[in-house]
């Protein structure tokens, strides 16, 4: 953590910054390794240019904050005091005058910006978020063990979620084991909602589970992803139950092609325009342009959505470290919905996958 601090110390000095006041959950977890979600109140971490940091959160977490291992000041306060004088006294305390501080203008809403310009009514706001993306795009050890932890729970996901389909369950009965499954094995918290979709309802990119019987002839989808000590993981696989007609197996071979394709570009100095085309141009040739949507992938870490964005625009060159996805899919309403999606990061001469759960076309019956 010390070195995440003292890199965004440095930042601050070259913008004239005097401090930095973070408050999204997941940039509050990257620089003090502390992980909250305190819902409305108010959790913040301050970093200046030399002065002591410090974390502001609600008192009955004041411990924990200290137990995660943050060494610096912590004031807690209860739910009948005014954060906002708290931390007003700790800059003012710190620094003399701000005239330029760094703030997330993605996260932060409006009332606790307005409450920032009565603190220093005088001050310049700018943005944090694109130095914090640049600081999380590349993983340490630390960070890339988590991960690794969080994708091999959500290949066995998978294999749960596989072992589950039969005729007559319903995508909710199929989500429930997998669930309950994790939470045998320990896992608090997903990614983010997991979905099942089984035959028309796979065709929507983000649909939503519900009571939809398995029949014969389906493609299930999956999609899901675990948490592990603050760090995500995501996966994609499709699989039929029992025979498929040859429409839907030509739409899950052209996705598995372009996936494979795309990964086949990865390396270190690669763009990510580079890899998005590589699926994109395989599955318009095969006549299904229209049918792939979305990018191709993105960051992941702490959250499940992170920079960098895999889109055909994007020359962003990925470097050593960074962990994305890359999940091509083809969506054709009343005929099939297929997503083919792997975590992966890029190392010193190529690539890790570390989703591992067979991608091949499997046919339940």
């Amino acid at each position: 953590m010390l070195e995440r601090i003292k890199k965004l110390s440095g930042w601050l000095t070259e913008q004239e910054a005097e401090v930095a006041f973070l408050t999204s959950t997941d940039n509050v977890f990257y620089l003090s390794g502390f992980l909250s979600d305190p819902h409305e109140r108010l959790l913040g971490v301050a970093i200046f240019q030399d002065a002591e940091p410090f974390l502001i959160c609600p008192s009955m977490e004041k411990e924990s904050a200290k137990n995660a291992g943050w060494s610096y000041e912590v004031i807690g306060y209860s739910d009948t005091d005014n954060p906002w004088d708290l931390v007003e006294n700790a800059i003012t305390s710190r620094v003399s005058t701000v005239h330029t501080a760094a703030i997330e203008k993605e996260h932060m809403n409006v009332e606790r910006y307005e409450k920032l310009i009565e603190m220093f009514h005088q001050a310049n706001f700018i943005s944090a978020e694109e130095k914090l993306r640049q600081l999380r795009l590349k993983k340490d050890p630390h960070e890339l063990e988590k991960i690794r932890e969080a994708c091999a729970l959500a290949d066995y996901a998978i294999e749960v979620g596989v072992a589950e389909i039969a005729e007559g369950k319903t995508e909710m009965d199929v989500l429930g084991a997998i669930e309950y499954a994790l939470k045998k094995k320990g896992v608090l918290e997903m990614s983010f909602s997991t979905m099942v979709l089984t035959g028309k309802n796979a065709a929507s990119p983000h649909g939503t589970p519900g009571t939809t019987k398995i029949q014969k002839g389906d493609l299930v989808l999956f999609d899901l992803g675990v948490v592990v000590d603050g760090y995500c993981s995501d996966i994609t696989r499709t699989v039929a139950y029992h025979d498929i007609n040859d429409e839907q197996e030509k739409i899950y071979q052209t996705v598995l092609n372009a996936q494979l394709a795309a990964i086949r570009t990865i390396h270190p100095g690669v763009a990510c325009s580079e890899v998005d085309l590589a699926a994109r141009n395989l599955i318009s040739s095969a006549g299904y342009g229209e049918y792939f949507p979305h990018r191709l992938g993105h960051g992941l870490g702490i959250s499940v959505h992170e920079y960098p964005s895999l889109t055909e625009t994007n020359p962003l060159i990925l470097e050593e470290g960074a962990v994305f996805t890359v999940e091509p899919g083809i969506y054709v309403p009343g005929v099939a919905g297929v997503r083919i999606e792997d975590d992966l990061v890029v190392t010193k001469s190529g690539i890790e996958i570390l989703t591992k759960y067979p991608k091949e076309l499997q046919i339940i019956r």
